[in-house]
């Protein structure tokens, strides 16, 4: 069984109102280090013969550790390795927990998108009915209207384009 300390990244988002705010709740190799040192903690516990030095240079190779605590104790190798799980399992619950926040927020976050989304639709759609209504009530004035935007905006480009001496 091999015992690997693995990085995890859980990208939480979280809206207020319409403003999207992007945290991120990840696991870090400092807090997975934490965990290292909980484990090391709990070795030296129980066996207490191991230095900062010798526990070092096995992090993150379980099958090493489970060997050198073999080789200085004389446990059991079902023995280490039941003790290594019941340890790693206490770290695993907060993966899981960190997990099924993750999930929760994911889907708050979805919820919240789509009725942005659905405000914005809407808001559109309203614009776009006032302004047919608009044409509709009054055509000459909205030609003459259109008209005198094309015009500025013909005037505005030509005086971009022309060099300037």
């Amino acid at each position: 069984m091999a015992y690997e300390l693995r990085q995890y990244e859980c990208v939480v988002y979280a809206f207020t109102n319409t403003t999207l705010y992007l945290e991120t709740e990840m696991i870090t190799r400092e807090q997975l280090q934490g965990q290292w040192n909980q484990v090391k903690g709990q070795i030296r516990e129980k066996w207490g013969q191991f230095s900062d030095d010798d526990l070092q240079r096995f992090q993150g190779n379980g099958e090493q550790l489970v060997g050198m605590i073999q080789e200085k104790t004389g446990a059991t190798r079902q023995e280490i390795e039941r003790f290594l799980d019941s340890t790693m399992q206490a770290g695993s619950s907060y993966i899981s927990a960190a997990a099924e926040r993750t999930a929760q927020y994911t889907d708050q976050a979805r919820k919240q998108v789509q009725q942005g989304y659905d405000q914005a639709r809407q808001q559109v759609a309203q614009g776009y009915d006032q302004a047919q209504q608009t044409v509709r009530a009054r055509p000459m004035e909205s030609l003459t209207a259109a008209f005198g935007a094309g015009i500025v905006a013909g005037v505005l480009v030509g005086l971009l384009l022309t060099p300037r001496r």
